[in-house]
């Protein structure tokens, strides 16, 4: 039994291992599979095509909008700007048209909200759904000497992020646990806030990503999504092959997301962190790029330093240094459980 999965992604020594074995290099492909990569590079005569593919996991209502921002999202990591979009939408038996067409309406709104196309997918009605799935596919494009990797941190880099942690968290619990949330007590107005968190301080990160790109030269960057900002940091450390030093006095945790994770007993550092953005870039640059993302309407700040491997993934707090701590899954999958 001890080789049985949890909920959530798959453990990162099993996805390396499969990796390794299975994705040979392909030509042509510039950025391929890697721990700590969400999107592929391929060459093209004239620029590079980004792409991404992602599911929509967790949340069960605004899916649409969900899948195009976090496909999006993974895109303009890259430096690049999303072009094009495919869906592939399942369906439960049972569902209504007035609930496929809303759910469209929805990938439609957000494709113009980025000036992306709805190009294509797949559609079926699928036995054995209790709701939708809808796995999205982003492609953008990027010029050849402005790709942004996940593993170009450099030792000596400063290590930025943008909003506050566990943005997207906020937003599920308050749609999700909507129910018990009023059962407890909690006011209409604080549930209606956290569940605009999807969109304020919302779950996008293009704003941010393609103003520090037209900024400055960053050396990565990387969102941090599924296992938090913690799963994000060590992604970001394997990619690179370094350590990161993080100062606990600047992670940013907003009210909502506070009493919703001491609500249901979560670590808002391993809670899904969709809406944050990890930034690195040499010291110089720094101030330059803390400008032009708050210019972009974005609160960003310098939270730590990247060093040594030796190192490892690093928490200073007022008790002194300890290891980040890191999860086996993400934190959002207790307040189902319950």
């Amino acid at each position: 039994m001890a080789d049985r999965l949890s909920a959530g992604k798959l453990p990162r020594g099993l996805l390396a291992s499969l990796l390794d074995k299975y994705a040979s290099p392909v030509a042509g492909v510039i950025l391929g599979p890697r721990i700590g990569e969400d999107a592929a590079a391929i060459e093209m005569a004239d620029c590079y095509l980004v792409v991404s593919t992602d599911p929509i996991t967790f949340a069960t209502r605004d899916i649409g909008y969900y899948a195009v921002t976090i496909n999006a999202n993974d895109v303009v990591t890259c430096g690049a700007r999303p072009r094009w979009f495919l869906m592939t939408l399942l369906v439960p038996e049972g569902g209504t048209h007035a609930e496929v067409e809303g759910l469209f309406e929805q990938v439609d709104a957000a494709c113009r909200q980025f000036q992306v196309g709805l190009i294509g997918g797949h559609t079926e009605v699928t036995p054995g759904l209790d709701r939708p799935v809808v796995v999205g596919t982003m492609i953008g494009e990027v010029a050849k000497d402005r790709l942004v990797v996940t593993s170009g941190a450099q030792v000596g880099d400063d290590l930025l992020l943008t909003k506050g942690i566990a943005v997207e968290g906020t937003a599920i619990l308050a749609r999700e646990r909507e129910g018990f949330l009023r059962s407890r007590g909690y006011a209409e107005a604080f549930i209606q806030h956290a569940q605009r968190y999807l969109y304020d301080p919302g779950i996008s990160v293009a704003a941010e990503a393609l103003a520090a790109v037209e900024t400055a030269r960053v050396s990565a960057m990387h969102d941090p999504t599924e296992g938090g900002l913690s799963g994000g940091l060590y992604e970001l450390s394997e990619a690179a092959g370094v350590g990161l030093e993080v100062d606990q006095a600047e992670i940013t945790v907003l009210d909502e997301t506070r009493a919703l994770c001491q609500e249901f007993h979560l670590d808002p550092l391993g809670l899904i962190a969709s809406g944050a953005l990890l930034i690195t870039c040499r010291p110089g640059d720094r101030d330059q790029l803390l400008g032009a993302v708050r210019a972009a309407g974005v609160a960003v700040r310098h939270i730590g330093r990247v060093v040594s491997p030796s190192r490892g993934v690093v928490l200073i707090g007022p008790e002194g240094e300890r290891s980040f701590p890191a999860f086996e899954r993400d934190e959002i999958v207790k307040s189902f459980e319950e």
